[in-house]
């Protein structure tokens, strides 16, 4: 798949950042656009494989900003991005369209820049192009407080009902006890970057890669052209050094397959994908609500099984309980893993989204009652109770 990618806010920026990361580190060539968009000039800063020419800061002649940030406020992230939004689709005019399969828009849903702005980015995109427009949200955790969940409460509404489908990342299922929050966060960022790029990379190959289930981009756009909210899952493990060759591991070399280590290879492939279905899903949620899945094996040739495959694929389609269910191999001769990526799309019963509208809530009536209470005290203190005094105006 030939994706833009484009990351709004600080956790966006960072998601991205680690993207490309992963994509070097594995050879892949996933993402043939990258944009950071922030407002604040430090955040921008930050980002180790995005380009600095592919930068673009927002609201720094803004008097609410002024290139320090929106200090978590949605609705002025909003405001400095409709605000300056000639300069980004200026920024987006070096995307060569007829290269790019789809558009993934990456934020953190927790903060004010990410939140507010990237449903405008959003709208943006979608004007100028027809291609798909996925968005990647990070949702905050419960710990990190009420402000926050409203944000994340209110924007996810306009995320999920403006792109084509909405990946959800939730902070809570993640991060570690032990861990501070910004060894936390770098370590979620990784993990995230590892599941987006192992599903969306695949059937980028070389020649000398040939793939038995091939799975190619319009196998990944008509698993997600369902709308609604999916989440992923992942799982890998180590493999040979020196893994035999393609035709020798499909009999084609003329050797005697051995049906014992056939047998063994469906077996782990098999495990495989159910441990990636059943440990931290990107967004905890009921597997059996998903309406479409797609699981992407991605390793040695050598490491495949038809057989492996096919069971992999009766058994989620007893598990989701449907019969939308597509798998694909994603040939990477040189790789010392073989990993499963499963996309579950289109799921309900995501507790983590109801606890944080709940949250939200409660958050949304606290600030209220606050704002009332300070605005007494106020007027308490200003108003002169003999009533001796009279205004200038």
């Amino acid at each position: 798949m030939k994706l833009a990618t484009i990351g709004v806010g600080n956790a966006g920026s960072k998601v991205v950042d680690r993207m490309v990361e992963f994509e070097s580190e594995t050879n892949r060539n996933l993402c043939r656009h990258v944009h950071a968009i922030n407002t604040a000039r430090t955040d921008l800063a930050k980002p180790e494989y995005i380009p600095e020419e592919q930068r673009v800061l927002v609201g720094d002649t803004n008097q609410k900003s002024k290139g320090h940030g929106v200090g978590g406020d949605v609705e002025i992230g909003a405001e400095v991005m409709s605000a300056d939004i000639d300069e980004i689709r200026r920024a987006f005019d070096d995307i060569e369209i007829h290269n790019v399969d789809a558009i993934l828009v990456a934020a953190g849903l927790g903060g004010g820049t990410g939140s507010g702005g990237g449903p405008v980015v959003i709208d943006a995109l979608q004007d100028m192009y027809d291609e798909p427009v996925y968005a990647l949200g990070v949702l905050p955790g419960e710990y990190e407080g009420g402000r926050p969940a409203l944000n994340a409460a209110r924007s996810l509404q306009s995320f999920v009902n403006k792109v084509d489908n909405f990946i959800g990342f939730d902070n809570d299922a993640w991060r570690a006890r032990d861990q501070t929050i910004e060894e936390g966060y770098e370590e979620m960022n990784r993990e995230l970057a590892a599941r987006i790029v192992t599903l969306l990379a695949a059937g980028e190959t070389d020649d000398s890669d040939v793939a038995e289930n091939a799975m190619d981009s319009s196998d990944i756009i008509r698993t997600l052209a369902t709308d609604g909210v999916s989440s992923i899952g992942y799982a890998a493990t180590a493999v040979d050094a020196q893994p035999e060759g393609l035709l020798d591991r499909w009999g084609g070399g003329g050797a005697e397959e051995d049906p014992l280590d056939d047998a063994s290879q469906a077996t782990k492939i098999k495990s495989l994908v159910r441990r990636a279905t059943n440990s931290r899903l990107t967004l905890p949620c009921e597997v059996s609500s998903a309406e479409r899945v797609l699981v992407v094996l991605s390793g040695p040739p050598s490491e495949f099984s038809r057989k492996g495959i096919e069971s992999a694929r009766q058994w989620l389609e007893q598990e989701a309980g449907t019969v939308e269910v597509l798998v694909g191999d994603d040939p990477r001769e040189n790789s010392s893993r073989l990993a499963a990526a499963v996309l579950l799309s289109n799921v309900s019963g995501a507790t983590r989204i109801e606890t944080l509208q709940n949250q939200a809530v409660d958050a949304q009536e606290q600030i209220a009652e606050q704002q009332a209470a300070r605005e007494e005290k106020i007027n308490d203190l200003i108003t002169d109770e003999n009533d001796d005094l009279d205004p200038v105006v």
